[in-house]
């Protein structure tokens, strides 16, 4: 039987809930947003590209038949952007139920982003990171409330310290793997600290999905993606499980695969290796981070 993202017998069950999804013009975070919708939650979403993000909005309206459907501009290889646009949703909106940190990218070849940085770390670890420590207090006064970050069964090595940016030897397998290990180890590090506050934090690997991240891969693995990869349908499955089951509301700290909690790599789960790539990560962004409400960076 097919496993699908909703059914109908889900309407209403987010109705007054505020969910903010990054990079959902298309792929998995699209049918997440879709989903969410036909449920009756309040979505936002990112876009890069505002008439992109207009067309979207207009189509998950329209489909979902809800009118409660907005999409904030959000360049995420720019600080400065995931900056502002946290600043225009806290203007927009009175709370936050639901963050999904969606949006990926696989460069093929080493680019920098607009803040110097390697857009991979940049883009699929450093704008979650910030994305999530400037809306938390939001989510802590709305709770309950729930963080989810999409990681990747293709996650593993460990972090390089030494050169995190691969400026010395760039690899793209290498650059992704280590940015899906960055996520898995934030949420763990992230739950640790939201003991107690109401606010859960899981990851999850979708599989292997045909989405628009293999654009940017080489030919065999556009083609690879496209062939045997699933559908975005499919793939969204357990954001939306994790965002809106009752099954899921007191978990925090765990991956899942196919709406099960799966184990992940020895490395994922080495609090030390956590604690200092969430220190690591603070440097990155502290001229952006809050200090004074919000996230407890001591």
């Amino acid at each position: 039987m097919t496993v699908r993202t909703y059914d109908d017998d889900m309407a209403g069950m987010m109705r007054g809930k505020i969910c903010l999804i990054t990079g959902a013009t298309s792929g998995i975070g699209r049918e997440t947003a879709l989903a969410l919708g036909r449920m009756g939650a309040t979505v936002v979403f990112t876009a890069r590209n505002v008439e992109k993000g207009e067309t979207t909005r207009d189509q998950i309206m329209a489909v979902s038949k809800n009118e409660m459907v907005d999409f904030l501009e959000c360049e995420l290889s720019s600080l400065s952007s995931v900056h502002d646009c946290c600043t225009k949703f806290r203007e927009k909106y009175g709370g936050l139920h639901v963050l999904i940190n969606n949006a990926g990218t696989w460069e093929k070849e080493r680019k920098v982003s607009e803040d110097g940085i390697e857009n991979t770390f940049a883009v699929n670890h450093l704008a979650p990171f910030l994305m999530t420590n400037l809306l938390l207090d939001l989510m802590e006064r709305g709770s309950p409330a729930r963080i989810i970050s999409v990681s990747s069964g293709l996650h593993g090595g460990t972090v390089n310290f030494d050169d995190v940016e691969f400026k010395t030897k760039f690899n793209a397998m290498r650059a992704y793997r280590q940015s899906k290990l960055a996520n898995i180890l934030f949420i763990k590090e992230l739950s640790r600290r939201l003991t107690g506050t109401g606010v859960t934090a899981n990851c999850l690997m979708p599989g292997l999905v045909a989405t628009g991240l293999s654009r940017n891969a080489r030919a065999f693995g556009r083609a690879f993606f496209r062939v045997f990869g699933a559908s975005p349908e499919k793939g969204a499955v357990t954001s939306v499980y994790l965002a809106s089951s009752p099954e899921t509301s007191d978990i925090s700290g765990q991956c899942f695969r196919k709406r099960k909690v799966v184990t992940t790599s020895k490395e994922s789960n080495d609090p030390a290796l956590a604690r200092r790539l969430w220190k690591l990560s603070e440097n990155y962004t502290q001229r952006w981070l809050p200090h004074e409400e919000g996230l407890d960076l001591s």
